[in-house]
């Protein structure tokens, strides 16, 4: 949490929430002007987000992918490096994804037109020393690695250098090892953090993990974050035997409690939970929601599950498997449900949700303040970067 946050955040405590729904459902009184539409804001350009894994980028290849309906190229050079650049040559439009890595640049596969990491023009085959040049090229994206995934800076390129990438101290220490993810997901980022943070919806994993009881316990909500801690128990019913590896249950599971801790801090989601009489977090779960196209009703999901090693070795390689095929199981769940969200909204052409959790209230408030409003794309797209000398 920021300084920021700490001195702006308010706790809610369960005898306080229906005050709390009093207060917030001002977004729903009658003569009280109407927030923006949060399915109709975008995501803020200005942070690091992943959009490719980092073993889909492999040496001398390049990439399509894209942030927010920008298409963008990957391509790893002969050094190793990972370079981002608008994905279209400056000469005929053709896609740069589709050319071909030589060294440390990428050509277009058409006409040759070799491009640097930066974007600028290293050479143009066919014109001598003499000829003229056109003045630009492409734009280049500030581009890092870590986590095993690929991550850019699409917003003002000054911002990145001081923009950070979010911080991971379970991911790669022996303690934890970790499960990633990567799927695309048919609905505006907002619905994401909304069906992870909200776990009241837990009868629609019945199936899977029985019937579960979440109880809030508190929340916090400050100008660019929303955390709450959830008390969870198993009041019946048959529970997937990966999530009882996944909770460390063991195979037949138990009646203990978990504390569940989940944090939409923007722009990313994080969950932790804690077994009962543990000392730290059985798992921790780190996700991003990438918009992939300019509307944002198509997202990539990104995730992390990092999954504590239990002292017997050998025993988590074991129950990989097991683990696995619940995660996607109840992933597959929650996006069937989050893709009829979008597809309500979509044949409504507005938000007609009713929503009464103060928790998702203030949820969509910290996505609203924070992010940017879906318009008309500039003609000419970004600055591109000049033919190099």
């Amino acid at each position: 949490m920021t300084d920021n946050d700490t001195e702006a955040t308010a706790t809610i405590g369960p005898e306080q929430e229906v005050a709390g729904r009093a207060r917030r459902a001002g977004e729903r009184e009658p003569g009280r002007a109407a927030p923006p539409d949060l399915r109709r804001v975008g995501l803020s350009p200005d942070h690091w987000y992943p959009v490719a894994l980092s073993r889909e980028v492999r040496r001398g290849k390049a990439v399509a992918t894209a942030f927010a309906g920008e298409r963008i190229a990957l391509y790893r050079g002969r050094s190793g490096a990972v370079h981002a650049l608008e994905d279209r040559c400056a000469h005929r439009q053709v896609p740069l994804s589709m050319g071909v890595v030589d060294g440390d640049t990428l050509r277009c596969c058409y006409h040759a037109w070799a491009y640097r990491g930066d974007g600028r023009i290293s050479q143009i085959p066919y014109l001598s020393k003499g000829d003229a040049r056109p003045p630009r090229g492409v734009r280049g994206y500030p581009v890092r690695e870590a986590y095993g995934m690929v991550f850019v800076f699409p917003g003002d390129p000054a911002m990145a250098q001081t923009a950070t990438l979010p911080e991971l101290p379970a991911y790669g220490p022996a303690g934890y090892r970790t499960m990633t993810y990567s799927r695309t997901v048919r609905c505006h980022y907002s619905f994401m953090h909304e069906n992870l943070l909200d776990m009241n919806h837990q009868f629609l994993h019945r199936g899977v993990v029985g019937k579960l009881r979440p109880r809030l316990l508190d929340a916090r909500t400050g100008p660019r974050s929303v955390e709450a801690r959830y008390l969870f128990r198993h009041d019946g019913g048959k529970r997937n035997r990966g999530a009882n590896l996944l909770a460390r249950e063991g195979l037949g599971g138990s009646d203990s409690s978990d504390v569940m801790t989940i944090r939409t801090e923007y722009p990313y989601q994080t969950l932790d939970l804690v077994p009962e009489g543990a000392a730290r977090p059985a798992f921790r779960l780190w996700a991003a929601y990438v918009p992939e196209d300019a509307e944002q009703r198509t997202c990539h999901v990104y995730g992390l599950l990092m999954i504590e090693k239990p002292r017997v070795p050998g025993v988590l390689q074991l129950a990989w498997p097991l683990i696995r095929r619940f995660t996607e199981r109840v992933f597959a769940e929650d996006r069937m449900a989050v893709e009829a969200e979008q597809r309500a909204w979509d044949e409504q052409g507005e938000d007609r949700n009713h929503e009464v959790f103060p928790l998702i209230l203030d949820v969509r408030e910290v996505l609203r303040r924070n992010g940017v409003p879906l318009g008309p794309r500039p003609a000419g797209g970004p600055a591109c970067a000049p033919c190099a000398p």
